[in-house]
């Protein structure tokens, strides 16, 4: 019995991601494709499922292809079981896992040992840090923090931020908003 069962996709997000990314209303992307707003909207929130024909015109529209927004898209319903491998690695060795598998709206890392504490990061969208374990010294915003076991720090998108293991047996879970999902705040529009 496996732990991940394929399940038919949902196209509506890839699409509605796709549309905004290309700043295009509804009604112009109707134009362009030959298909009715409501038809498209439908699309958009997963109430309609579009025939091959339909998805490839409106791929052409949002210039794209088919192949494109159906690799982009969600699972409809998935269960994902990510199993740990059983080793740990010696705690002179840093390990960083994926936690989940795929194209989601969702990413999570586990980092076990420290990391290039001299590098920056700063995501599009928000993320929360735990501590499983261990401490972490984080400088996000110009301010230090140092968490311990069971703290969380959440950080929204556009922080700066950079973070080192304070103990050797640190494991640090990152929980962010996958960076293809557009979950930004809205942006002026020109």
């Amino acid at each position: 019995m496996g732990d991940h069962k394929e399940q038919p996709l949902r196209v509506g997000a890839a699409v509605r991601r796709r549309r905004r990314a290309l700043e295009l209303t509804l009604a112009v992307v109707a134009e362009r494709s030959g298909l009715s707003v409501p038809f498209l909207s439908q699309i958009e929130n997963d109430r309609a499922r579009p025939s091959t024909s339909s998805l490839e015109k409106v791929a052409d529209a949002l210039r794209t292809t088919a192949v494109e927004l159906l690799a982009a898209a969600d699972p409809a319903c998935s269960v994902d079981v990510v199993r740990a491998d059983g080793t740990e690695p010696p705690a002179d060795q840093p390990r960083t896992r994926s936690l989940v598998r795929g194209h989601h709206q969702m990413h999570a890392s586990e980092f076990i040992g420290d990391h290039d504490a001299g590098r920056e990061f700063q995501y599009r969208n928000d993320q929360l840090m735990y501590v499983a374990d261990g401490a972490v010294e984080i400088e996000a915003e110009g301010r230090a923090y140092r968490l311990g076991r069971g703290d969380t720090l959440y950080l929204t998108g556009g922080v700066r931020h950079r973070w080192r293991a304070a103990e050797s047996d640190t494991r640090v879970i990152v929980v962010a908003v996958a960076e293809h999902i557009e979950a930004v705040r809205d942006r002026p529009r020109r």
